[in-house]
């Protein structure tokens, strides 16, 4: 920027020094001294541009690595707190509006230091000075109002584009579903729908933008022309020399370019203090923590898990079936039981010792929570089964065996080394859940945490899993949910809730004979799962 305001004065001495003195030798010297001006000049914009991109880039990948460690730190969590499509926005656009503002920084002092250098300049020239020096702020602050502006109508946008991409999101997602009951088109035509609306509020937020974009290169064209006559009218008046209009010329088209950057910048940040906003909701979930920082040792074994909010017991080693009227119910303990609930009133104990000041790590290698509809990444059968674990061969296989989904890896060409689509997408539903509950298995955990691990199955495959489920882990303890009376039948211990509080436990028979509740309730679930069984032959 300093750089900038060099040729005008080096102009001026080749005008004043040179061609008014018909001095050829001294036009040539201050023509080299211009030349080398210039290269450096060029010189030092290319370092700045390529330290500017470096700034961007590096606040970008740093800002997606905050993001991406964060929401995984969240877990299973984070899809009940925010949605997919705000996560997809925030890694990919947000953060890419905050690292481009943070480039404002190096020309923006710059600028300022520019603009000191050529007051000091203009000074020793004319008190013309006061009036450009006066003027140059004055364009800077006429945009004020439109920069307030787009703060306020894009964060209008910013909400509406979240939800427009949660929507597109979802609709990816479900596009089989869509395709089997002809819904395409209705769900189409509601996304154009809601598409046009984000697009009339993105007119509202480009028609001031466009505005910051008009003036910031109108208006210091209009302010350099006022300049030019001025000191053309005191070169006329012999107040100031030739060589003093071409510098004052010089110096003012330098200023220009400041003042561009201080209005540009100014667009920029107003842009990113949306865009930051929305990175630091996300960035303010909270995340379970270890109690302190020396976390308390889970004791060896497999339990007993007490869940005083619920007064569910789950007592070690056994098969356990959680039963509800309402899934919601039962999904709440697993979230208090497995730890990712983040009720600072949840005190949930691993054979006494909370759970909350235990060790993150130690907990998620000793427990797992088996979500239904758990991601499945893409990557070969080994890689998805082993997880972050090292596969191994007969562990796979075992796992494999054990969530019957030997025939699944059997029908892919490739067996093990065959490549699964991101999802599962190249799965059925039924064959996604198996390769789920295999997964959960190839970790061997003391304590596994299942939700609905047989929903999607017919109720041959589920009997077979179960069997083998509690084959599998017969030393360890299980914990399931469901309304299954094939699998209530046989658990090792019922536990049924009601208003989200345990109302009576037992064995699926002494229950059927104790509890009239539990039986209506068993009795509803058997009932569907007749309905849906005709339904498909």
């Amino acid at each position: 920027m300093v750089g900038l305001a060099i040729p005008p004065w080096v102009l001026s001495r080749v005008v004043d020094d040179g061609l008014v003195a018909r001095d050829l030798a001294v036009v040539a010297g201050w023509t080299g001294v211009l030349l080398a001006v210039s290269v450096l000049n060029a010189l030092l914009a290319i370092a700045r541009h390529r330290t500017m991109t470096k700034v961007r880039m590096d606040a970008s990948f740093r800002s997606v690595r905050t993001t991406v460690w964060h929401t995984s730190r969240l877990g299973a969590s984070l899809p009940r707190r925010v949605s997919a499509g705000e996560v997809v926005t925030v890694g990919i656009t947000d953060v890419q509006i905050v690292a481009q503002a943070l480039t404002v920084t190096g020309p923006g002092v710059g600028a300022v230091v520019a603009y000191a250098v050529v007051a000091v300049l203009l000074f020793n020239i004319s008190p013309l000075a006061a009036v450009i020096l006066a003027g140059v702020p004055l364009l800077a602050i006429a945009v004020g109002p439109l920069l307030r502006r787009i703060e306020r109508t894009g964060g209008l946008y910013r909400l509406h584009q979240g939800r427009l991409t949660t929507r597109l999101v979802d609709v990816l997602g479900g596009l089989r579903v869509l395709n089997g009951l002809g819904g395409k088109t209705f769900v189409a035509e509601r996304y154009e729908l809601q598409s046009q609306g984000l697009v009339d509020r993105g007119y509202r937020v480009a028609g001031p933008s466009s505005w910051v974009g008009a003036l910031s290169g109108g208006l210091p064209a209009l302010f350099l022309a006022a300049v030019v006559w001025l000191s053309a009218r005191l070169a006329a008046a012999g107040e100031i020399t030739i060589g003093d209009v071409v510098a004052v010329y010089g110096y003012v088209a330098v200023l220009v370019v400041p003042v561009a950057f201080f209005i540009e910048g100014g667009g920029d940040i107003a842009r990113a203090r949306v865009a930051a906003r929305r990175i630091i909701d996300l960035l303010k979930l909270p995340v379970a923590q270890d109690g302190d920082r020396h976390p308390a040792l889970l004791p060896p074994g497999c339990g007993p898990l007490l869940d005083p909010t619920s007064g569910v017991t789950v007592r070690p080693g056994l098969f356990t079936v959680l039963v509800a009227a309402r899934s919601a119910e039962t999904l709440a303990v697993i979230e208090r039981l497995g730890g990712l609930c983040s009720d600072p009133d949840a005190r949930v104990t691993w054979a006494g010792v909370r759970i909350t000041g235990a060790a993150r790590e130690e907990l998620r290698s000793r427990m797992v929570v088996a979500d239904h509809d758990a991601e499945v990444f893409a990557g070969s059968v080994r890689e998805v089964v082993a997880g972050r674990l090292d596969p191994d061969e007969s562990r796979l296989r075992a796992a494999l065996h054990a969530a019957v989904a030997d025939d699944v890896v059997e029908a892919l060409p490739g067996g093990l080394d065959a490549e699964i689509a991101a999802d599962g997408s190249d799965l059925s539903g039924g064959q996604r859940q198996r390769i789920r509950l295999a997964r959960a298995l190839y970790a061997t955990p003391d304590v596994l945490l299942a939700v609905d691990p047989t929903s999607a199955v017919d109720a041959k495959t589920e009997a077979t899993m179960i069997d083998r489920l509690r084959d599998a882990r017969r030393t360890r303890t299980t914990v399931v949910t469901t309304t299954s009376p094939l699998v209530l039948d046989r658990a090792d211990e019922v536990i049924v809730l009601a208003d989200g509080r345990t109302s009576s436990v037992g064995t699926h028979a002494e229950l059927l004979r104790s509890d009239p509740a539990y039986r209506e309730l068993v009795s509803r679930a058997q009932d569907g799962d007749e309905d849906q069984g005709s339904a498909d032959e």
